[in-house]
């Protein structure tokens, strides 16, 4: 229901052709700009490689996905929010996770994710939908696997706001501001630009949450604790686990979707404790990944 709401909210924004009926799908483009309104059958979250399926189907080389989506959370609490994708930390590696996705796999964070947070705050807090909703975003989670930039455009929490149109109405401008739809300037990511890669805290990520809506930063792959799974160590080795190759892996899938990046990490440092913040620290050195702290992001 929230896929098809979103869907028919930025349809009607207008300026997209007729629907075309391909084998994956049915399809619509844009007279303003390079970009494709599609519709799948299947279940979004299991649609491996549909980036590359879409390339085959229509010609067309596609740098980017956005999904158009539900929220579900134990607390129904209403909520708009986006997030990258990916399975950081999920082990055995290489099995098919139980969201979709590969288990270990991250997929590239879209560029315009901090643009999109920050225009959806604006947007819904001059509509009136700050009382309403929660606005927030989310740590890095589920499926598909894709190889372009992807981020999840969701409304969540209930079948009561899935079908909200006035909160998919605000969503739906968003995306054509940040696209360069119908006038408007595209966001685009410029070489040589801070981008932040968040690691730590829970899954709605409140420290992340809190310099992204303060500052012009860009932003990566928000790692929560649960994606960083560590192993007690013995002594003073390294400490196993999964953790390592989830940060290596979301660093890797962040600076492929930001060449050129300043790349950088923010701890929510009380979020670990010391041993498992010294093993981080170690390894963002020998990847070349600086740390800044709060009071540097103001």
């Amino acid at each position: 229901m929230a896929s098809v709401n979103l869907h028919d909210a930025v349809l009607r924004l207008g300026s997209w052709g007729d629907a075309i009926e391909m084998e994956h799908g049915t399809v619509r483009m844009h007279s303003d700009g390079p970009a494709h309104l599609l519709l799948i059958d299947e279940l979004h979250i299991r649609a491996d490689g549909i980036d590359a399926i879409h390339e085959e189907q229509t010609g067309k080389s596609v740098d980017e996905v956005l999904v158009l989506s539900r929220h579900v959370s134990a607390s129904e609490i209403p909520a708009l929010t986006l997030h990258a994708i990916g399975l950081p930390g999920e082990t055995p590696h290489g099995e098919p996770g139980q969201a979709g996705g590969t288990k270990g796999a991250v997929v590239p964070p879209s560029p315009r994710f901090a643009s999109l947070f920050r225009s959806m705050l604006s947007t819904a807090r001059s509509r009136g939908l700050g009382e309403k909703y929660d606005l927030t975003l989310e740590a890095t989670h589920h499926g598909p696997l894709l190889a372009s930039p992807a981020l999840y455009i969701e409304i969540g929490s209930t079948i009561e706001q899935w079908g909200d149109s006035e909160a998919a109405d605000v969503w739906a401008q968003v995306i054509s501001h940040n696209l360069g739809l119908s006038g408007h300037q595209a966001v685009e990511w410029q070489a040589g630009g801070d981008v932040m890669i968040g690691l730590g805290g829970g899954h709605y990520a409140p420290r992340h949450k809190a310099v992204l809506s303060e500052s012009e930063l860009w932003v990566g792959h928000i790692l929560a604790n649960y994606a960083l799974p560590f192993e007690l160590p013995e002594g003073d080795s390294t400490p196993a686990g999964a953790w390592r190759h989830s940060l290596e892996a979301s660093v890797r899938a962040t600076r492929a979707a930001f060449p050129g990046a300043n790349l950088f990490a923010h701890l929510d440092r009380k979020s670990f404790k010391g041993w498992q913040r010294s093993a981080i620290l170690k390894l963002l050195g020998e990847l070349n990944v600086p740390v800044r702290r709060g009071r540097e992001l103001n």
